[in-house]
């Protein structure tokens, strides 16, 4: 952000500065009482184990500018009634000086390989500015637009979605006139009880989109008539099956770190060449071409910039490892998701062995034992020479596994991972895991064995 005076900064938050000296500016936020810069201004939030506003004393030693709280705390502050919805105050106020295209993203899986896409496939306009990394949340996603530039054509805002009301809130400031819904999944399901509910919550970003605007979905999801029909806007589809308005007609990994992905859309032919391997990412890209064509960009233009993009860790990241290569897709686990990447390394190619290290699934609520048991399905169908299992839904995969062809001598139940990273060890070159599970798990920590040795 410019520097701002903080008395016109407390104005945008609706909030009322005190304690500042004369001629204080604003230009940095810092949300973590142990990251802070000197000239930070800290955000005191109040989570539901950690109280910010405990920590102000230590951020002011620390050199912060001063903090924005809900209640009086030592030190210069920006008091205010609710940090959220001024935090929401504060971005509207800078998304009210831009007139270019906004396109919000959601879904259940590949939001931010998908915003990373986005960004490439609309540059062609321009400076685009979009969510670093995935600060999507209702604290990180108003920071975007205050670094908001007149140069900027084009807005590209990942949105999380952690209830009801969520996306609707982040929405109302970023108030975007494009909204991408990558897929509708199974994450956070305990939160809004159903996938029905996740479909409402995230169907809030196609209910803020104006009139004019476009919704773009997956033309595969099973609830895409259900989204048809809570749009109010216009609606269009991607996907790999006739009917698709941007479609994909051919798929090839050229690599582990590559791919190339042909399609159509609305009636113009496009070829990409991906930064990562996999089916489920080729999805990403034609979504990416299909929200460039919306606001007027040539497909195949768009597409040539995909290659562009550099994605977060843990999003089919390729490690090498004394040889062997890991993939790293350990940022989430969905269904969708856990299928898409063993299905990679199904397809891509490899010297030695392959093998699997797959975590839980969490966040399922009801589906957990049907969709852990689904995935054991499909490993027993694979023809891997080893798995193994880490978190106690995976006794449900494995068992379903056993069922469904696979060898006992070929799974190996991990209770720590110890003994996931001995399995590590154990690789030889010209091998290749896949290592897949829900976030909480921390299953990348398997490879930092030898830092800790």
């Amino acid at each position: 952000m410019n520097p701002t005076p903080v008395e016109e900064f407390a104005k945008w938050m609706g909030g009322s500065a005190i304690g500042f000296p004369p001629n204080s500016v604003i230009s940095t936020f810092a949300l973590d009482s142990n990251e802070i810069k000197p000239g930070d201004l800290f955000l005191a939030i109040k989570g539901a184990r950690v109280d910010g506003h405990d920590f102000v004393p230590q951020v002011l030693a620390a050199g912060a500018v001063g903090s924005v709280a809900e209640h009086s705390v030592p030190g210069p502050h920006i008091l205010v009634e609710n940090l959220v919805l001024a935090l929401g105050h504060m971005a509207s106020h800078f998304r009210s000086e831009f007139d270019g295209p906004v396109i919000g993203i959601t879904g259940s899986a590949g939001k931010t390989t998908s915003k990373e896409f986005v960004a490439q496939a609309v540059s062609s306009l321009g400076p685009v500015l979009k969510t670093p990394g995935n600060r999507n949340s209702e604290y990180t996603c108003p920071l975007l637009w205050a670094e908001l530039q007149p140069d900027h054509k084009a807005v590209v805002v990942e949105m999380a979605m952690r209830g009801f009301d969520q996306i609707k809130h982040l929405a109302s400031f970023s108030k975007p006139s494009v909204g991408l819904v990558t897929n509708i999944g199974f994450a956070h399901m305990e939160l809004v009880g159903s996938r029905h509910g996740i479909a409402v919550a995230k169907g809030e970003l196609l209910d803020a989109l104006p009139a004019y605007g476009t919704a773009v979905l997956w033309f595969e999801d099973d609830m895409l008539e259900w989204l048809r029909l809570w749009a109010t806007s216009a609606v269009l589809t991607f996907g790999y099956e006739d009917g698709a308005d941007c479609r994909i007609t051919e798929y090839k990994a050229n690599s582990w770190h590559s791919a190339v992905v042909k399609g159509t859309c609305l009636g113009k032919s496009w070829e990409a060449e991906m930064p990562a391997a996999g089916r489920h990412i080729a999805l990403n890209a034609a979504a990416a071409v299909l929200v460039a064509a919306v606001i007027g960009l040539d497909p195949a233009e768009a597409a040539s910039h995909i290659h562009e993009a550099v994605l977060p860790p843990m999003r089919m990241e390729v490690i090498d490892r004394h040889g062997a290569t890991i993939l790293l897709d350990n940022y989430n686990a969905s269904p969708p998701s856990m299928t898409a990447a063993i299905e990679t390394l199904a397809e891509l190619p490899v010297a030695g062995k392959r093998y699997a290290i797959i975590g839980e699934m969490r966040e399922l609520g009801e589906y957990s034992e049907s969709a852990h048991r689904h995935l054991g399905s499909l490993l027993g169908e694979t023809d891997l020479d080893h798995v193994v299992f880490f978190g106690p839904a995976t006794g449900l995969t494995a068992d379903q596994a056993l069922k469904d062809g696979m060898c006992a001598s070929k799974i190996t139940m991990a209770d720590s991972l110890r003994e996931v990273r001995e399995f590590l060890d154990r690789m030889q070159p010209g091998d290749a895991v896949l290592i897949k599970g829900s976030r909480a798990l921390e299953l990348e920590r398997s490879l930092e064995y030898e830092a800790s040795h």
